[in-house]
């Protein structure tokens, strides 16, 4: 086939416009200005620029998460990349398609220690699914097409190509490759023999359903399976949309500080169908929660996930939906009911919001009441997610975006993806005083653009996570972790939002409810009581445990 003649960059966007992604996030960077200016001349793909790398890099990162695309985050040569490089290794934990463009210095000039040189493919290897660059113009289509097909397959990750400033201006024949589909690997014949077998012995079976059932949209295939068949469904670490927490069969969330009921239940599951989750750090509660009497039959669509964290039983490497539909037809005997009708109420216990937490447990259940069922949520890093995590009933797929890699700043920058991909549906994100003020900036680019986020801001003025961490292990002493007066409404006002600026739970519901009437972003800032560090605790009842 003979190629059409164009730049570099011209073929970088053409792979973008192939893939049908329509917005790209960066900050401006001289040393890819043909990519940029290519962007301005194609009609399909709006160009996002932010005001730090790291806020556009969650951008993108929230798109790809809300869309089921690939993101795309553009940064220039080695500061624009180290910036921007939070967003990749959330991606890489998380388990995001993205694909990073980074600016490079001349060819000429590679090695001698240019201007914001860093080795790139050095630089994001470990936190990367590939990393390479490109040096010839006629194999950019090849190699482009090549990042997203990689970001996409198997377990999806971020990509980063390196682009020489020289590069981009040069023309050649491009030739471009066919529309990318992603592969659906079905089980084996004797893969689900034993895995039926394995269910058929089972008296307690738990289901823990993660990030690839989202991934594979398996979340129908995983009600209508659970319903059947009457096993328990507990959430991974961040996943929580992946299942109705309303259904009978859900029975909780494995994430930070988790209640000890819902631990209980794993500890009594006989037999764990871990489905499309890494059984990370968080989910498996420091990789202490699977026993060695306990049965795994772990299912992702990675090989290099199977046996990394705990060995399976079974280990199968397949699509979670093509899965779950090939189980549809095994013969259990269904002994398990009643004790899975048992764990559903422990989880409902959990749902009692303890003590002086109320405050913050009415605003959760303010905002169950008053929000659309489709909205979608982002958060922050922070102990102020503990309310929404624990008490929030998740009901519909898609209405979670957040970060299992613990990113600050996350939050707010990640809901601006998220408006993009649904400008229809209600979009909140939660965040600390903490974590937001590391982003903030990017609430001028929600105004800049027109993108009407509700941000939420819990402020106790501390770094309360790190804060209640400081008084297991030093009580008593303050270090580092107090943090000053910050006027978050009045700055949003001032950026040409609206503001609001809440003590009480009435005053809370009185500001939601203008702010799901307004067509601007929101910003809501609540103040938060500094004693109540978690949900359940006091600073006051951790130092006398600890007496």
């Amino acid at each position: 086939m003979e190629g059409k003649m164009m730049t570099s960059a011209q073929a970088i966007v053409e792979c973008i416009r192939r893939e049908g992604i329509p917005n790209v996030f960066c900050v401006p960077g001289e040393s890819y200005l043909p990519v940029m200016d290519a962007i301005s001349d194609e009609p399909t793909i709006e160009l996002i620029s932010a005001r730090h790398e790291g806020g556009a890099a969650f951008m993108a990162e929230g798109y790809a998460k809300a869309s089921g695309k690939t993101g795309v985050v553009m940064g220039t040569r080695g500061v624009g990349a180290s910036n921007l490089t939070i967003g990749v290794h959330t991606a890489y934990q998380d388990s995001t398609p993205l694909v990073v463009l980074l600016g490079q210095v001349h060819s000429s000039f590679s090695g001698r220690e240019g201007f914001q040189e860093v080795d790139l493919e050095a630089f994001f290897r470990p936190i990367a699914k590939w990393v390479a660059e490109i040096r010839e113009p006629p194999r950019v289509p090849e190699i482009l097409q090549r990042a997203f097909r990689i970001a996409q397959t198997g377990r999806p990750g971020p990509v980063v190509l390196s682009l020489p400033e020289d590069l981009l201006k040069k023309q050649a024949p491009m030739t471009f490759g066919p529309a990318f589909t992603k592969p659906a690997p079905r089980p084996n014949l004797r893969e689900l023999e034993g895995l039926e077998k394995f269910l058929q012995h089972s008296d307690r079976p738990l289901i823990i359903a993660g990030g690839g059932v989202k991934g594979a949209g398996a979340e129908e295939a995983l009600q209508v399976f659970a319903e059947k068949f009457e096993i328990p469904v507990m959430c991974a670490f961040r996943r929580h949309d992946v299942f109705p927490n309303d259904d009978a069969r859900y029975v909780g969330h494995l994430g930070l500080g988790v209640h000890p009921n819902i631990i209980e239940t794993v500890r009594e599951a006989d037999t764990i169908l871990a489905i499309g989750t890494r059984l990370s750090e968080v989910t498996t509660q420091d990789y202490t929660l699977l026993q060695a009497n306990q049965n795994l039959i772990h299912i992702d669509v990675d090989y290099g996930t199977l046996g990394k964290v705990y060995a399976p039983n079974i280990g199968i490497i397949a699509d979670a939906n093509e899965t779950l539909r090939s189980m549809m037809d095994f013969e259990m005997p269904l002994r398990w009911k009643e004790w899975g009708a048992t764990r559903r109420r422990a989880y409902e216990a959990t749902l009692q919001v303890p003590g002086k937490a109320t405050v913050n447990g009415r605003i959760i259940s303010m905002m169950q009441k008053h929000l659309p069922s489709d909205t979608v949520f982002t958060n922050d890093a922070g102990n102020f997610a503990g309310w929404l995590h624990s008490f929030f009933q998740f009901r519909q797929k898609h209405t979670y975006v957040g970060p299992t890699s613990g990113a600050m700043g996350y939050g707010m920058p990640a809901a601006l993806g998220v408006k993009l991909a649904h400008p229809d549906k209600t979009v909140v994100s939660l965040s600390g005083d903490g974590g937001f003020m590391m982003t903030m900036q990017e609430f001028e680019t929600a105004v800049r653009y027109q993108i009407p986020v509700i941000s939420i801001v819990f402020n106790n003025r501390m770094y309360g996570t790190i804060r209640m961490h400081q008084e297991i292990h030093y009580p008593y002493k303050k270090i580092g972790t107090d943090l000053g007066e910050v006027p978050f409404s009045k700055l949003a006002e001032d950026l040409g939002a609206a503001g609001f600026h809440v003590k009480t739970p009435e005053q809370f519901e009185e500001a939601l409810t203008a702010a799901l009437k307004e067509k601007k972003p929101v910003l809501i800032e609540v103040e938060s009581e500094r004693d109540q560090i978690s949900v359940s605790s006091t600073i006051q009842q951790m130092r006398q445990r600890t007496k």
